[in-house]
């Protein structure tokens, strides 16, 4: 599969090899990015309009186009510059006028010669009872006529390219379309009622009413499908990659598994017991597992990563465990050791901060196998760390970690298994199109003595009211965080903001009482700062989103989040999901400034209305678009011209399993079916996949 098959060429020729594109237009379509015929075949008319003949405009919708057969009568001339240049015309039961503007008089004469009959077509208006065709799109001679179709494609254009233009070319491009060999299953094909790819593409650009322009119809639909079955396609095959390439069977004993269990105060939720097993099961075989563990706020995902650390000491091996940041690090931390002291194993923790002797003497320990789970940074991934025996690698918060990233932490274990956790609930059909090459566990229950945790809205006008709130919250031994708002992407404002704030409260509560963190702190501060609040020495700490994933302080119960309207959704439900963690029943005071936009109004409305992250997670999904959900810099998701990945998520979940069933029958892509994938992959310019194929 050195290069792409000789079918195809046609579609990857230059654009100005179709009719009616010159140099000029070529430069014009890179705005819609369209580089050659193939990405006009991937660009489908959006709407249409109705050109049908009618006998007269009397009686048609108004304002609307009309196309009908009329006498030429007199041309009236402007009486000023820039004036209308009207012609009167007469279709088969009234007189109606042609207007046109800036346009030459010799030319209009030319193409309306008086008595001449003419066929015109275009949008009709009333003004002042007269009925007007302002600039009509068509005028031919009857004999022509059969050239308007009844329902016209109406394509996205740019500056410097016209709906004929755009037609001319299309049309163009679908002479070049070649049959190619089915790479569908011919279940799903039949059961669907999907045509050929030729007829697809000639039927979704060739509708003949506004239904045929609908997602629904099966020639898009079929486009939509191949789009997802490519991009499915790439994620099987880097997923039968890993899988091929050997792991080990990780078998655990249970032992210290049962230990943890023994001290824990409650029960694990039904989710927690179903991921274990399902991680139990990949581990135990001897393929590399690659599974996403995703779970809500406080769904217990530790709890269920520490399980699976232990699978691998029971084995004999160790495990690690990586965090994005150093106060994640310090968290898990925090959060497995005593977990680890119930069952009797020995943690470490290996940051960037470690130096000279003490790192040394940690990494010889892990050599030598004495420390059995790690916990760190990206700094576990430099070349001098080096395991006894590395059997699962953990990696947390997914969204600062691609592909590429998990693909290096498994090369660290000659061939150790890999758990991804993230904290924030996605979308069906975003984990599908990002982590498609994965297993998924997804952990919806939340563990037993979760109290539900109170929502309100309060304007920023009633901040007295709030601080007075606060005042005999802490009376009481309770606990607060203040977020202050991120204004303008400048840390320097961000950080005079946090800093007017703690001054305020400060003044109002008492020093002792009020804690401080931001961005631009040294690390040290910030730790002891954090610490303070976590040991109850101050009651509140306020702060930039620094806290937004992981800290744990089970007293604190009250999280007041200030102007939150300038919060994305997923970050107020990050940041809510750090109170409700213990005894006391918690809130969460959201202060916006009013008046709200639409937006920022749903946000807010939608967190009060539901704790399920999941929920709120397809609401983001809806109000922003795939993109910005997870930053389409660094999302590597695909971008398709046909398929919606958001309304499409069930076709995309049919594409997935196709796609491995396809890899499953023939890894190598060498049957008939396999072939015509091939040709599928060229097709879409899947070039990730193409490079597995050679490689492969």
């Amino acid at each position: 599969m050195s290069g792409r098959p000789e079918i195809l060429f046609p579609l990857f020729a230059e654009l100005e090899t179709l009719a009616g594109v010159g140099p000029k237009t070529v430069q014009h379509l890179r705005a819609l990015d369209i580089e050659r015929p193939r990405d006009l075949i991937f660009t489908l008319p959006y709407s249409g309009v109705d050109r049908r003949k009618r006998a007269t405009v009397m009686g048609a919708e108004l304002p609307g186009v009309v196309t009908v057969e009329v006498t030429v009568g007199q041309h009236r001339a402007p009486s000023r510059r820039g004036g209308a240049y009207r012609v009167t015309v007469e279709d088969a039961a009234t007189t109606f006028q042609l207007v046109f503007f800036h346009a030459r008089d010799d030319y209009l004469r030319k193409i309306l010669p008086t008595g001449a009959r003419r066929v015109v077509s275009g949008k009709v208006e009333l003004f002042d009872g007269i009925a007007q065709m302002v600039h009509p799109d068509h005028v031919l001679e009857p004999q022509e006529a059969g050239d308007i179709p009844d329902f016209e494609p109406v394509y996205p254009l740019t500056a410097g390219v016209t709906q004929k233009m755009m037609s001319k070319a299309v049309a163009s491009a679908i002479t070049r379309v070649p049959d190619l060999a089915e790479w569908i299953d011919p279940v799903q094909k039949a059961q669907a009622g999907w045509p050929d790819w030729r007829t697809a593409v000639v039927e979704a650009h060739g509708p003949t009413d506004l239904g045929d322009l609908s997602a629904a119809h099966p020639a898009r639909e079929r486009l939509a499908y191949d789009e997802f079955m490519a991009h499915q396609l790439t994620l099987a095959m880097a997923r039968s990659k890993l899988r091929r390439a050997k792991g080990r069977a990780t078998i655990g004993t249970g032992k210290l598994q049962a230990r943890v269990l023994e001290e824990l105060p409650y029960a694990l939720t039904g989710a927690q017991t179903r991921a274990i097993a399902e991680i139990a099961e990949d581990m135990a075989s001897d393929t590399r597992m690659n599974r996403l563990l995703q779970g809500d706020v406080g769904a217990g995902k530790t709890l269920v990563a520490f399980k699976a650390l232990l699978i691998a000491v029971e084995a004999g091996g160790q495990g690690v465990m990586m965090a994005p940041t150093e106060i994640l690090a310090r968290q898990h931390l925090e959060g497995l050791r005593p977990l680890a002291e119930s069952a009797g194993v020995v943690l470490e923790i290996l940051t960037g901060r470690d130096k000279g002797a003490e790192r040394r003497a940690k990494l010889a320990a892990l050599a030598e196998g004495k420390i059995q789970i790690l916990v760190g940074t990206h700094a576990v991934f430099q070349k001098d760390v080096e395991f006894c025996d590395l059997r699962l690698a953990i990696v947390d918060e997914q969204h600062r970690f691609g592909v590429r990233q998990r693909l290096e932490l498994g090369k660290k274990g000659t061939n150790a298994d890999v758990l991804v956790m993230t904290a924030t609930p996605i979308p069906r059909s975003l984990a599908l199109a990002q982590y498609g090459d994965m297993d998924v566990s997804v952990l919806d229950e939340k563990p037993p003595g979760r109290k539900p945790i109170k929502t309100a809205l309060v304007s920023m006008g009633r901040m007295d009211e709030v601080v007075d709130h606060l005042r005999k919250a802490i009376a009481e031994g309770r606990q607060a965080y203040w977020v202050c708002p991120l204004v303008e992407e400048s840390e320097i404002v961000d950080l005079s903001s946090a800093e007017e704030r703690f001054k305020r409260l400060r003044a109002a509560l008492g020093d002792a009482v009020v804690g401080l963190v931001h961005g631009q702190m040294p690390p040290e501060d910030k730790d002891a700062s954090m610490r303070a609040f976590q040991q109850g020495k101050t009651s509140v700490l306020v702060s930039t989103t620094v806290i937004e994933v992981g800290v744990d302080v089970p007293n604190a119960s009250i999280m007041v989040i200030e102007r939150a309207e300038s919060f994305g959704l997923a970050q107020l439900h990050q940041l809510r999901g750090r109170v409700g963690r213990g005894e006391a029943a918690s809130t969460c005071l959201l202060m916006y400034q009013a008046p709200l936009s639409e937006g920022g109004e749903r946000r807010l409305t939608t967190m009060r209305d539901t704790e399920d992250g999941f929920t709120i997670a397809e609401v983001d999904l809806e109000m922003r678009g795939a993109g910005d959900l997870i930053g389409t810099a660094q999302s590597g998701l695909p971008r398709f011209r046909v398929a919606d990945m958001e309304a499409q998520s069930a076709l995309m979940a049919v594409a997935q399993s196709d796609a491995r069933k396809l890899m499953h029958d023939d890894p190598d892509l060498t049957g008939d079916r396999g072939q015509a994938a091939r040709v599928l992959l060229w097709l879409m310019e899947q070039d990730q996949a193409i490079r597995l194929i050679s490689v492969g």
